[in-house]
């Protein structure tokens, strides 16, 4: 893959991941949508179907990984680096243009807006225990990176593209068991880049964008990726 390519392949993934991840949680937040309200499961599965779509569009072009702390992942247990710069590239722009494309969605929504809507681009702990949120968001990218790494241990899997489906359920699972504490992250720029946003944006009373907090779904994923690189070199 050129870097032209990863670049490309990165940004339309991790667009997409946040337009429609960030969207299921626009539309059961905002008072005037008609999701407003549906919950825990429908942000679930919102999420893990924004994976599974991103990741089958951009697959071809990069390799989906939409997520820095899978590229970090994968780097640790192939030990090549060169490609990762680009990567990073394309998913920050990318995480930051599916955000903006959320508030266009939903502008009449948000300009009727009459609370704090960072949770609708970002991550927050229900209990802010820095030392907590921090090892919640290392466990919830343990158990993603470490899944997506042994996929490949199944001959075909990939290829079959049975691999996108099994991550995007992953996704939900990882929603449903560990999601509760913090909002799960998983992944920096899926927090950095909507934050960003969030803190530009002329949102009428959008409240704090909490920088204050915003290390912890950056660092949190990035250790859990690399240590998931480390397992699977020691175990596999």
């Amino acid at each position: 893959m050129s870097n032209g390519h990863i670049f490309v392949g990165e940004l339309i993934g991790t667009a997409l991941l946040i337009l429609l991840g960030g969207g299921v949680c626009a539309a059961v937040t905002l008072k005037k949508s008609k999701a407003h309200g549906a919950g825990w499961v429908a942000i679930a599965f919102g999420w893990g179907f924004a994976v599974m779509i991103a990741a089958y569009v951009s697959s071809s072009l990069s390799g989906a990984h939409l997520n820095p702390a899978v590229t970090l992942a994968i780097a640790v247990k192939t030990g090549q680096w060169s490609h990762v710069p680009v990567y990073l590239a394309g998913q920050i722009v990318g995480a930051m243009l599916g955000a903006f494309l959320v508030w266009i969605t939903y502008l009449g929504q948000f300009q009727a807006n009459e609370e704090p809507t960072l949770g609708i681009f970002s991550t927050g702990p229900e209990i802010r225990n820095p030392v907590q949120n921090l090892v919640t968001e290392i466990i919830g990218t343990l158990v993603l990176c470490i899944m997506i790494l042994t996929e490949g241990l199944t001959p075909g899997l990939g290829l079959s593209g049975m691999g996108v489906l099994i991550t995007a359920l992953a996704v939900v699972g990882i929603g449903f068991s560990l999601g509760g504490p913090t909002g799960y992250a998983i992944n920096p720029v899926r927090d950095l880049g909507p934050r960003i946003v969030h803190s530009l944006l002329p949102i009428p009373n959008k409240g704090s964008s909490d920088w204050s907090y915003a290390w912890i779904p950056v660092a949190g994923p990035l250790i859990g990726g690399a240590l998931a690189g480390l397992l699977y070199n020691v175990a596999f």
